[in-house]
Formats: C-alpha cells, structure tokens, sequence
C-alpha cells in the first residue's frame, strides 16, 4: 500500500554520507538520461536531482556544471563505440544505426553537442566519435568495400545531418526518415563502381 506524505516525513531517507557518494552520481547519471529523453537537454536540474532522490547540492557537487552532467549521461556510449570498433565486422553502417538509435530515443546528445560546439570537453568527444568512424573507414577501405575517397570528415558530416534531422524530426516520423537515410549512406558510402573510377 502507497505511503501517505506524512508517512514519508516521518521515516526521512538515511543519509550515509560520503559512502553514499558513488550511488548518487550514477542514480544522478540514470535520472539525467531519463529526464533529458523525455524534455530535453535543457530541462530543469532541479527535476533531475529530485528524480535521483538526492539534493541539488549533491548534484553540483558531483557535476560542475550541465555540460559535465550530459556528457557523462553518454560517455558509456562512447566507450562501448570504442569498443565495438575494434570489431573486424563492426562497419560503418552500424556506426549510423546506432546514432540513429540513439537520436531516436533522445534528441539530448544532438542539443548538447550544437550549443555546446566550442567547449574543449565536447570537442574532445566529437574527436572521439571520429577517431572511431576514421579506424571504421580504413578498415573498409582496405577490405574495398568503400571508395578511398571518403574520410572521416564525409562520415561525420553524415552523422551530423542524422542527428540533427532526426531531433527536428516528429518522433512519430524518426524510424521511416531513419531508414531513408540509411538508403542514402548506404549508396554514398559505397565502393566505387569500377567504370566510375576508370574515368
């Protein structure tokens, strides 16, 4: 049976101070990620900090600033990027399904990285996010499965316009225009035809 308000008043969360300090940050992390799925990047920290069942003393504590705060929501993202490249059969269309995944489920990352452009934290995980498409890239070219004319900077130019079309995107919409622009990067991305490069 539901606790009644006063009930909950009555029996205040323990606080276990500095042991406590993991479990906050990763319950603050959770909630973030839930809380900037459902209103964005720019909702209120306070909801965050309130769906974490912690302060917001306790938030700005573990994250200087909101920036801190996003770019930890996706950095098990970017690590398991990392890895799955690593992969030999892990290829450049995977990299897009999952940014599109990803951007479907929520348009966060995509708000942070554009209002946020010039911050030396986020250039550094856009230079991550490279890095990997790059090793993704020669890999591919080496097998001849595509053109050595494209590069990483063709392939984060193709992330860019995903993600930023899908956030725009009626969420209703995001799978089907997904799809086409799998369609498209399938095609552009694909190994040279061979009349083509004999011109």
């Amino acid at each position: 049976m539901p606790q009644t308000p006063k009930a909950k008043r009555e029996t205040p969360k323990a606080n276990r101070g500095p042991s406590a300090g993991p479990a906050n940050r990763q319950a603050l992390i959770d909630a973030a990620g839930e809380v900037f799925a459902e209103l964005g990047y720019n909702a209120p920290l306070r909801e965050i900090a309130r769906r974490a069942g912690v302060g917001q003393g306790s938030l700005y504590r573990h994250f200087s600033d909101r920036v801190a705060l996003g770019l930890a929501v996706f950095e098990d993202s970017i690590q398991e990027l990392e890895s799955l490249v690593t992969q030999d059969d892990y290829m450049l269309n995977d990299l897009f399904d999952r940014i599109a995944e990803q951007a479907q489920t929520s348009a966060a990352l995509t708000e942070l990285l554009t209002t946020n452009g010039t911050d030396p934290r986020v250039i550094r995980l856009g230079e991550r996010t490279r890095d990997s498409a790059a090793r993704i890239i020669e890999r591919e070219q080496a097998a001849g499965r595509m053109g050595t004319h494209l590069t990483a900077d063709h392939a984060m130019l193709a992330v860019a316009m995903l993600a930023t079309t899908l956030a725009k995107t009626d969420p209703a919409e995001r799978p089907n225009v997904a799809r086409q622009a799998r369609e498209i990067f399938d095609t552009a991305f694909a190994t040279i035809p061979a009349k083509m490069s004999a011109q």
